[in-house]
């Protein structure tokens, strides 16, 4: 595999970290969930549950995704998944940088990120994705992914 996985320091945790928030804010309100007031404090409470302390919150794994040496993304894996489900871990975030998507990067991760899973004792991964990211959900089915809940809206 051309990706591998490594530990951020703590100036990329908190560069990322304010990145992943306003990336998650995005892609709430331009869903249609939430306005952007709401989406807002929305990420802010999770962020202190999930993320109590940061890169060394307990059950949370971050990742700088580096493909030859080079920092090509991001992946976000915890050890438990958000609604207790035992044994399954959860996917909050996988990103590969814009310069650098195309390239398998993300299928590499991904394989990656299960290859953890399985080393920390857990027996399947979840994720949620967001219905207009077409490419994201292509990636994750034809991982072997397959869709458990589909949550559907419509403005008038």
């Amino acid at each position: 595999m051309s990706v591998t996985l490594r530990r951020p320091t703590a100036d990329e945790y908190a560069a990322w970290s304010g990145l992943e928030r306003e990336g998650y804010i995005s892609e709430i309100v331009a869903s249609g969930g939430l306005t952007r007031a709401a989406a807002e404090e929305q990420a802010r409470r999770e962020d202190a549950e999930i993320l109590p302390n940061g890169l060394d919150s307990p059950g949370q794994l971050i990742f700088r995704l580096e493909a030859a040496g080079q920092p090509v993304g991001w992946l976000w894996l915890s050890l438990q998944h958000p609604y207790g489900d035992p044994g399954v871990g959860f996917i909050y975030n996988i990103v590969v940088d814009e310069p650098f998507r195309g390239r398998g990067y993300g299928r590499e991760a991904m394989q990656l990120a299960e290859q953890e899973a399985k080393h920390n004792g857990l027996h399947a991964l979840a994720l949620n994705v967001f219905g207009h990211n077409r490419v994201a959900r292509d990636l994750y089915l034809s991982l072997g992914y397959r869709e458990t809940s589909v949550r559907m809206r419509k403005e008038f």
